[in-house]
């Protein structure tokens, strides 16, 4: 289960360094194998191989109404392997993609990851904080 974030930078070619404490689990599990694709809300997900092969049959498997999301999702996943300095490449088109230029935010969100551009995912965060629905929140206690 993957939770927290983690402020990163992209060098020059693109790559970004896997935070240990994710690092461990995905070579041991993975072995390092992960895939990037591109999100609706204009980030990217990151997701472990094994995890992204089952949401890849699900996705191949949605109506042809579907086929826009299965261009966007499908289209756009790009496998990745973590080098031996626990570096995964984020390619041109995807950063491109999710506006990511240097500094970048690493997601936890469970069984996958969402990968931001700093600045994106501050507005971001400020705009989902202030939508969050009461109903929600009446079923839920801190």
């Amino acid at each position: 289960m993957f939770q927290g974030s983690s402020a990163l930078t992209l060098d020059a070619k693109g790559r970004m360094s896997i935070p240990a404490r994710y690092r461990d689990v995905l070579l041991a599990d993975e072995q390092g194998r992960l895939t990037l694709t591109r999100h609706l809300d204009g980030c990217l997900m990151l997701y472990p191989r094994s995890t992204w092969e089952v949401k890849r049959e699900q996705i191949a498997a949605l109506p042809a109404t579907a086929r826009g999301l299965q261009r966007l999702l499908l289209g756009s996943a790009q496998d990745v392997d973590m080098d031996g300095a626990g570096r995964i490449l984020v390619a041109p088109e995807l950063r491109q993609a999710a506006g990511l230029m240097r500094d970048v935010m690493l997601l936890g969100l469970g069984s996958n990851f969402e990968l931001w551009a700093r600045a994106q995912w501050e507005a971001r965060s400020l705009d989902d904080a202030n939508k969050v629905d009461p109903a929600i929140l009446a079923q839920f206690s801190f």
